[in-house]
């Protein structure tokens, strides 16, 4: 009658393990009783006379079949006469056991080996070193229904007691005993052998002692006590090793106590223990979780030191951590790295990293260490082909997705209800609405149950292709199968009525949701603040935010350039200046996107003076420029005819890595032009032809122009049938 986890839980919070335990070290006596002497019944006349010649003929023909050997005694033969052949056989173990199993065989119950016999058994099994088979019959006996648990394992506790001391005396036995009642889940017997082994003087060994731990360790009540039974144990005389240490590090970490874990980490030298791989595994595992990275490279740096390797497990969860962070080319590194130490980086570390990858939009990196992995004959698994399809989805190449989805079926791995999701909202986002339902089919067909996830990509794509009231029955459709919306279903949905304009719906649909439980967060009083700003009513869009502070929601720096946005549209400048400053005051720190909406406003009006001001603020204040500053500042700077001023601007953009645009870049080539820097403008026409980008049918003319002038007519020809193409067919 194996025990489930529900059951130890509620074994656990009945009964205090620690407190009892409390008690046992108060009790616990250095000079412990003897073991009681064994005194069986003795057998009358006639049984005498029935075991002798069981006996006997036991030890002359062993070799045969006991069934066959023993048929003429099976009708008078009783479980009394089992114990006494037992004792005349004791030296004899393979008789013994033949014996006892032929016993156990009888087809009638009151022939059955009694819970003496048994015990019996096990005490020679161990003494003979068969602990498999005294491991066996215990487990056998921990298995059987019983009506009242308790009685039947107290029985079974005094009759290994009673029967020890002739039998064997090995105290491996109760080890045994002890382990096979912590697997099963006899935890509180297992306990109460315990202090009951106490009184004989009997300490259960570290390794048993340390099974016990990683039982309780099983769930957060147990965690508890398991910390509690650590630090009491060692008065009842057990000596925690390594292993033990290594299990309560690990509880300390389950329960959030990472700085008291490395306390424990560091103590283990003066107390004997001496730190393992496992032990500052564990620890940096735990800072990995908490985000201290610091402290896990001082580790990593002392485990070093003390010549241990990290191993799969400590270099994962640094990556992880390092990936959580979005510095994910320092993962890569890490990965790099490994080698050097002898350690090879698994599937789940290279899945670790191109799942970072992925998240932060570089594909292509990602699809590198996933043809990496294949080299190196590392199998991608369900995890990584859903990360790299993923990624993929997310910049929009559904084609390439769906070719990765195909490969993932040809190699024999089943899609999950995640893989079927990613590619769902894929086709979502990319507005192949006809695609996203064809593969919802499919993950219906395999017999998979979309999820929440599911059905809000769903519900999303539909919304952003207008379709509100069919966005809107599918979520009637996921309630009528059970599934409860959240509050992203509700914001995909909050987000589509804004997109449509119907702001009307949306301050009724947020209505609703207070009703259902489900509170609009600070992304839905964001979404809709988006659209009032849009509409120019910035005074809803601000009583928006003063309603999120009220309700003590926190806004986002998105939140505060959408409030920005606004007023650089509605010709609020002098009020997005004072928005920056509020926000550095309540010490959030504004982004470049924040500073770029006031700066390209400014640069419409023509105020380079003013976007200058901006642009140096925003160094000040040490947030970097991102590429949307500099094709802002570029084109502001070449309407104003600064051309000195941005052609520096578009260098140190370029050598930044940045993106230039195509109006950019016409900008700049007219600016020239103008500025008769025919060099220069034709350099930037060149460099921008390369990149693929076009350039607007004016620049075009430019060239034709310049080119047939200086009779270079293939030249001439090339860019008249390239602006053809490009520039009028795109217009028709």
């Amino acid at each position: 009658m194996k025990r489930t986890t529900s059951t130890i839980i509620s074994y656990l919070t009945t009964h205090s393990l620690s407190s009892s335990f409390s008690s046992a070290a108060k009790n616990f006596s250095t000079t412990p009783r003897p073991f009681p002497d064994y005194s069986p019944r003795n057998p009358s006349i006639s049984d005498t006379d029935l075991v002798r010649r069981v006996t006997t003929t036991l030890k002359r023909r062993h070799l045969e079949p006991f069934r066959r050997v023993l048929k003429p005694y099976e009708s008078r033969f009783k479980p009394s006469h089992l114990i006494w052949v037992l004792i005349n056989l004791k030296n004899d173990y393979p008789l013994v056991l033949n014996l006892f199993n032929w016993a156990k065989s009888q087809s009638q119950q009151q022939f059955h080996p009694t819970l003496e016999s048994l015990c019996i058994v096990v005490h020679l099994s161990v003494a003979s070193n068969d602990i498999q088979t005294a491991k066996r019959l215990v487990f056998e006996f921990c298995a059987k229904p019983k009506i009242d648990v308790s009685k039947s394992f107290h029985l079974f506790t005094e009759m290994l007691i009673y029967t020890y001391k002739d039998w064997g005396s090995h105290p491996l036995v109760f080890d045994l005993y002890f382990q096979v009642l912590v697997e099963n889940g006899f935890v509180l017997e297992a306990q109460k052998l315990f202090h009951k082994l106490l009184r004989y003087g009997v300490v259960v060994s570290v390794d048993s002692c340390n099974l016990f731990l990683s039982r309780l360790s099983c769930n957060f009540e147990g965690i508890k006590i398991a910390v509690k039974v650590f630090e009491e144990f060692p008065e009842l005389g057990v000596c925690w090793n390594t292993v033990s240490c290594n299990i309560v590090l690990h509880c300390l970490c389950q329960l959030g106590k990472v700085r008291e874990a490395h306390n424990l980490l560091v103590q283990m030298t003066d107390r004997g223990n001496f730190p393992d791989v496992v032990s500052y595994g564990v620890v940096v595992s735990g800072y990995c979780r908490i985000g201290e990275l610091d402290k896990v490279l001082k580790l990593v740096d002392e485990l070093k030191g003390k010549g241990l390797k990290p191993d799969e497990y400590i270099y994962n969860n640094i990556i992880l951590l390092l990936c959580k962070n979005g510095e994910v080319v320092e993962a890569e590194q890490l990965l790099r790295g490994m080698r050097k130490w002898g350690v090879f980086p698994d599937n789940v570390v290279y899945t670790t990293v191109i799942s970072g990858f992925c998240k932060l939009g570089n594909v292509s990196a990602a699809c590198k260490l996933f043809d990496e992995m294949r080299r190196k004959k590392i199998v991608p698994d369900i995890v990584t082909y859903t990360s790299v399809i993923h990624g993929i989805c997310k910049s929009g190449k559904m084609v390439e997705a769906r070719e990765m989805f195909n490969e993932m079926l040809v190699k024999g791995l089943e899609p999950d209800e995640v893989t079927y999701t990613a590619l769902i909202d894929g086709y979502c986002k990319a507005g192949e609405m006809k695609e996203a339902f064809s593969v919802h089919n499919q993950m219906v067909q395999k017999g998979l149950t979309p999820n929440v996830v599911t059905y809000t990509a769903l519900a999303d794509g539909l919304c952003k292709n207008g379709e509100i009231d069919v966005a809107n029955e599918l979520l009637h459709e996921m309630s009528r199968k059970g599934l409860q919306p959240n509050v992203y279903t509700y914001n995909t949905i909050v987000n589509g009525l804004c997109k449509i304009g119907n702001i009307e719906q949306t301050v009724k649909l947020m209505e609703e949701m207070d009703l259902a439980g489900f509170y609009p967060d600070t992304i839905t009083y964001t979404t809709l603040m988006d659209a009032y700003c849009k509409m120019g009513e910035m005074a809803k869009a601000h009583e928006l935010l003063r309603i999120m502070l009220n309700k003590r929601l926190q806004p986002t720096l998105v939140t505060f350039n959408v409030l920005m946005n606004g007023f650089c549209m509605s010709g609020m400048l002098e009020d997005g200046e004072r928005l920056i400053e509020w926000m550095l005051e309540k010490g959030i720190m504004p982004n470049a996107t924040t500073f770029n909406s006031l700066m390209k406003q400014y640069c419409i009006k023509n105020n380079m003076r003013a976007t200058t001001e901006i642009y140096k603020a925003m160094h000040d204040r040490g947030v970097m420029p991102d590429s949307n500053t500099y094709n802002i500042l570029i084109k502001g700077h070449c309407k104003a005819r600064n051309m000195k001023e941005a052609w520096f601007l578009h260098k140190e953009m370029v050598e930044k890595g940045y993106s230039v645009t195509a109006a950019t870049y016409d900008a700049l080539i007219r600016g020239f032009y103008k500025r008769k820097k025919f060099v220069e403008a034709r350099k930037l026409f060149e460099e921008m032809r390369k990149h693929g980008l076009v350039a607007e049918k004016d620049i075009y003319d430019i060239f034709v122009d310049v080119n047939y002038e200086e009779g270079n007519w293939e030249i001439t020809l090339e860019l008249c049938d390239e602006a053809i193409e490009k520039c009028l067919v795109k217009e028709t």
